[in-house]
């Protein structure tokens, strides 16, 4: 294992500033650890959030005092994680990562915290699945630096109060409406992350390709980001694949013809969709007709879970104007028909849509 990383049953605490997953392969941390910015400079896009969370910290470490808890959200991919690191970064102090899931009882919860030293950051990714007796806990710790803990069972039950150093927060969450207020409200900073523009991720591109040793020419970088789904996670990841293809079967430069063919080998169109978005456009405009159709047949027509459907193919294609959510279920739009190289049938009401708009 990597110095200053170790590894624990509920998180992993680093004393460097590079968090990648301890069980990933070893080529895949390196590449993971390499792409990562480590500064607020570094990171590209964002610029809002970016500037907000450069003035909480500013302020802290002028004041010589722990920052306010800060909670991220957003789609996965777009940078909540790294964001994390740099916090911990910027503050020059250890950072320990956890993620709700991880943390079922308020025992785990209690085990971590009470562990936690003076200044350091503690990332709960995911924290709208932490259980709910964890999340009571996390109140007072996060206000009053202060757990309870409970020796004994029954009426003869007795809560001993711990006091903690003080610390910082930062959670991240995909779903923040899940959050219930009370924990809301006991972070200092909120940011949201939006989506990125192409030209922004051609930034993205431009830097891994740097890193990674990739020759990348303009029209390269930017048939790679437009078909990103404007996420910088999507676009290291096709720069990779699309590095495999041009190693192997071209001159091994990252031009815009061996953009193109790799990300056809590896079904990826030029709107960004992969293999399980056009299973379910297909399956909604030649198996039903265009809709509606509920979630569950929908998954069932594809062969993927309905939560797969709807948090990992759903969200784009609602966003790009391909998808209709109705009371009814699921409907195509005009866009999706046209996409697909049909004819948009007789009867087929844009005003149905949320985003019916050709695009």
């Amino acid at each position: 294992m990597d110095a200053g990383l170790e590894e624990t049953d509920l998180g992993t605490r680093v004393g460097g500033h590079d968090v990648v997953d301890p069980g990933a392969d070893p080529d895949e941390r390196a590449i993971e650890g390499a792409l990562r910015p480590k500064g607020l400079d570094e990171f590209v896009g964002q610029r809002v959030v970016r500037e907000q969370l450069s003035l909480v910290l500013d302020a802290a470490k002028g004041r010589g005092h722990t920052p306010d808890h800060i909670l991220l959200s957003g789609p996965p991919g777009l940078g909540k994680t790294t964001l994390a690191m740099i916090v911990a970064h910027e503050l020059g102090v250890p950072l320990r990562v956890t993620s709700g899931p991880a943390i079922q009882h308020a025992g785990d919860l209690a085990a971590v915290l009470s562990s936690l030293e003076e200044g350091e950051v503690l990332f709960l990714d995911e924290i709208h699945r932490m259980a709910r007796p964890a999340e009571e806990m996390l109140y007072v710790a996060m206000e009053d630096f202060r757990v309870d803990i409970v020796v004994g069972k029954g009426a003869g039950a007795t809560a001993i109060p711990l006091d903690l150093p003080p610390f910082t927060i930062v959670g991240a969450t995909t779903r923040a409406g899940m959050l219930p207020g009370p924990l809301r409200d006991r972070f200092g900073f909120t940011g949201h992350l939006d989506f990125y523009e192409t030209a922004e991720l051609e930034q993205v591109l431009r830097r891994s390709a740097r890193l990674l040793g990739v020759p990348l020419t303009e029209d390269g970088g930017w048939e790679i980001a437009s078909r990103s789904r404007g996420t910088p996670r999507i676009a290291n990841r096709l720069l990779r694949r699309v590095r495999d293809w041009a190693q192997v079967r071209g001159d091994g430069t990252a031009d815009a013809d061996a953009a193109r063919a790799a990300l056809e080998v590896y079904a990826v169109d030029a709107k960004g969709l992969d293999r399980l978005d056009r299973s379910v456009l297909e399956a909604l405009c030649m198996r039903f007709g265009g809709g509606p159709v509920g979630l569950s047949t929908l998954a069932v027509a594809v062969g993927e879970e309905p939560e797969t459907v709807e948090t990992v193919a759903e969200p784009f294609l609602v966003r790009e104007g391909l998808i209709g959510r109705t009371p009814r279920g699921r409907v195509a739009t005009p866009a999706t028909w046209r996409h697909l190289g049909l004819a948009v049938p007789r009867g087929t009401q844009p005003d149905l849509f949320d985003a019916a708009d050709d695009v």
